[in-house]
């Protein structure tokens, strides 16, 4: 019977089958050419100790016992031309899984993309970069797979308990992604992989009688007796269905402005706000697996830090090992920064998102904007930070320790953040609060992270699209809006969730409950 063993080894021996083959042997206490295969399930590092360990779950095949390579193909998916419409707004994770969920319980998927296709999507992305100009429809935000498709591709979610994690996991690898996202403690697939996933998808979704429009960005919501009739779109047309899946993502501020006009129920919502922290990703592997050089046989170094500045959290986001920092505003007028990693990891620097927790008191100076109070909060930080920096889409820069000590940095260095840097005291950009809280922060950081702080980090600002600034509360069990009936508020967007994983479950689940709304 195969064997399942939990083990730690050295980095060498992970990476290599043969000395991980020669070391089981001694394990089990059996020849080496007795053992037929190993099937690595779990990985992750331990590099807690100065002796940087792997930790590994296999299972065991000797030789004799049946082992059969399992293969992930993609669910029976049905032709669902000629059945009822659903029409799923936005091609983000949520979006495009919701379409996939719908196909799989014999409903028809109409997905309404106000962006580009990924391969489009590029066009726009070299003008930010390049040429400071912002396409308001299709940009690193908006357009085929949504903000992660250009912006790292992460897999990793806390939120095991929304749903079947896995299922997204292995869906994923159907599609096309390596099967390692399966085994690793935190999968990722990589900028320069994604957009072929993603089109992939779209082309499964069209091949089962789905619909997908891009370049269609909804302009009004048809609403009659409290019950969707469908959308119109920019060019006026009309596209009609009463199921709707809500799917547009956190940046999609027209639409919460869209509803908020038409007295449809939004609310104001906490986020986290602050700047993208860049060192040299040599400087991070030193640190985090404590060596001068990691080696072959490690990935660059990741990191995690939360503390509790001045009553408030403040922690690391979206953290980028061997990555660039991207410009990520979706209208002219503002400059907005994230990160993103493509597969391997191989940029000489590491950036991560350093951001403090919100309260809704914080949104008081825009309390004549109600439910869009934060919203506008979020926007006045993002166009003060344009202004700083020269009204393109270059960011206000500092190092670390001049911004932890109130001084105009002589100098920045380039920094992999394309459009370039302007040299401005960050305090200029945030209010003074949020000032305080990150300038004591990264001085804390600094002491649990010997070496974080240092004038080698630049600061660029601001880091603020980290989740939405709006609610759109939906109840509890149906997933129905609360006034509403038949709009179905999902993902990120909605604040329902936070992550391709998360907001790709959330999709499903709102298919899903449509198809209990209608008996199916």
């Amino acid at each position: 019977m195969p064997k399942e063993l939990l083990l730690q080894v050295s980095p060498e021996i992970a990476a290599n089958t043969a000395l991980l083959q020669e070391h089981l042997s001694k394990q089990i206490k059996v020849g080496v050419d007795d053992i037929q295969h190993i099937a690595i399930v779990k990985r992750s590092i331990d590099a807690r100790q100065k002796a940087i360990k792997v930790n590994l779950k296999v299972v065991i095949y000797l030789q004799g016992e049946t082992f059969q390579e399992s293969s992930i193909a993609l669910p029976d998916y049905p032709n669902v031309t000629n059945k009822q419409e659903v029409i799923v707004i936005g091609a983000g994770p949520a979006g495009l899984f919701a379409a996939l969920q719908l196909i799989e319980l014999g409903l028809k998927p109409i997905v309404v993309e106000r962006g580009k296709d990924v391969r489009g999507r590029r066009r726009d992305l070299k003008a930010i970069n390049r040429d400071h100009i912002v396409n308001e429809d299709s940009n690193y935000c908006f357009g085929e797979g949504g903000a992660g498709t250009y912006s790292d591709g992460k897999l990793y979610t806390r939120s095991k308990k929304r749903g079947d994690v896995t299922r997204i996991l292995e869906l994923l690898v159907a599609f096309g992604a390596t099967p390692d996202i399966l085994v690793e403690a935190h999968p990722h697939i990589g900028t320069n992989k994604l957009p072929q996933i993603i089109q992939d998808i779209r082309e499964k979704i069209i091949e089962c009688g789905g619909q997908v429009m891009f370049e269609t960005r909804v302009t009004d919501i048809l609403i009659k007796n409290n019950e969707v009739q469908g959308v119109v779109t920019q060019n006026g047309d009309t596209i009609s269905a009463n199921k709707m899946i809500l799917a547009t993502g956190h940046s999609a501020r027209d639409i919460f402005e869209m509803l908020d006009r038409k007295k449809v129920l939004i609310e104001a919502k906490p986020f986290a706000l602050g700047v993208r922290a860049e060192h040299p990703q040599s400087l991070i592997d030193s640190i985090q697996y404590s060596c001068d050089y990691r080696g072959e046989h490690l990935p660059p170094a990741p990191y995690s830090i939360v503390k509790q500045v001045g009553g408030r959290g403040m922690y690391s986001f979206c953290m980028c090992p061997g990555g660039v920092i991207a410009p990520c505003a979706t209208s002219p007028g503002e400059v907005v920064t994230n990160g993103w990693s493509p597969s391997k990891r191989d940029q000489a620097t590491a950036n991560s998102g350093i951001v403090i927790e919100l309260k809704l008191e914080d949104f008081k100076p825009f309390e004549k904007f109600g439910a869009l109070a934060g919203m506008e909060f979020q926007k006045s930080i993002e166009q003060k930070a344009w202004h700083l920096a020269g009204q393109t889409q270059r960011v206000p820069a500092q190092r670390m320790i001049d911004f932890t000590q109130n001084k105009v940095s002589a100098s920045i260095p380039p920094t992999s953040y394309v459009p370039g840097t302007t040299s401005v005291e960050m305090g200029q950009v945030f209010p003074g609060f949020l000032s305080q809280i990150l300038r004591e922060g990264f001085t804390e950081f600094g002491k649990s992270m010997k070496g974080y702080l240092t004038n080698d980090a630049i600061l660029h600002a601001p880091e603020s699209r980290t989740s939405s600034p709006v609610r759109i509360p939906r109840d509890g069990i149906s997933l129905e809006h609360l006034q509403i009936k038949g709009l179905y508020p999902c993902g990120e967007g909605a604040g329902y969730a936070g992550g391709i994983i998360s907001a790709a479950i959330d999709g499903e689940k709102c298919a899903l409950k449509i198809a209990e709304s209608l008996n199916l």
